[in-house]
């Protein structure tokens, strides 16, 4: 990655402060079952369903983009194949620095500082690539480059996996506290209830196949899609 200091996106330090960007935040939210907690205890069945989704036994070269809290990454990196390698990649060095603590050292785990948005990546260098919770984080310009550099990363026939936030049904009893609370801590979360992620993919790029997956009453989405 760029050998120069990164700088902490703007909308990123004043609205996650609290959460990716003091040391302080680290130390309270790397827990593994505060995690679950945010998500309504659904952290490992959305693990899981992502991890599948990139394969049981995970061959060539893959992308996380953002670390993760949990142990999501430590999973991830389980299920490489024999030559397979991972890489991590988020803008954040304390995030960086917190996730080596966490992993066993494995020299087929690459860490990088870069910009989701704005990659210093050769284009299709992977075979697939990981964004879990990231997209709701992210103001929409941003958010639009994150996908298009993701999908631009991986080769053709690669794989990319989303898992994020999605508008959950009226039924669901969580609805109207989702609203309070995505909208008090997570302001650009609820693009995700008004858009469905495929109207921000580059019309540049041809997504061969694309699968959508609803859990917990909606209130969560996974979408696999394979580029053309």
């Amino acid at each position: 990655m760029r050998s120069e200091a990164i700088r902490v996106p703007g909308y990123l330090a004043k609205t996650y402060w609290w959460a990716y960007v003091h040391p302080r935040a680290v130390r309270v939210f790397e827990r593994q079952w505060l995690v679950n907690l945010i998500l309504w205890g659904n952290f490992g069945k959305l693990r899981d369903a992502a991890l599948d989704a990139l394969g049981e036994r995970i061959e060539g070269r893959t992308l996380q983009v953002a670390c993760v809290y949990g142990d999501l990454t430590d999973r991830l990196r389980s299920r490489l194949a024999t030559g397979g390698s991972l890489d991590v990649v988020d803008v954040l060095q304390v995030q960086l620095d917190n996730l080596a603590r966490k992993l066993p050292g494995d020299p087929r785990v690459g860490l990088l500082q870069g910009d989701s948005s704005a990659l210093d990546i050769a284009s299709a260098t992977y075979d697939r690539a990981l964004l879990f919770f990231l997209l709701h984080e992210q103001p929409e310009d941003v958010r639009r480059r994150t996908i298009a550099e993701a999908l631009r990363v991986v080769k053709p026939g690669g794989r990319v996996v989303i898992v994020d936030y999605h508008r959950p049904s009226l039924r669901n009893p969580l609805y109207l506290p989702m609203v309070g609370i995505l909208k008090t801590l997570e302001p650009f979360a609820m693009d995700l209830w008004r858009t469905e992620i495929s109207d921000w993919f580059p019309d540049a790029v041809t997504i061969a196949q694309l699968e959508k997956k609803t859990c917990f009453g909606g209130l969560y989405q996974l979408l696999t899609l394979t580029k053309g």
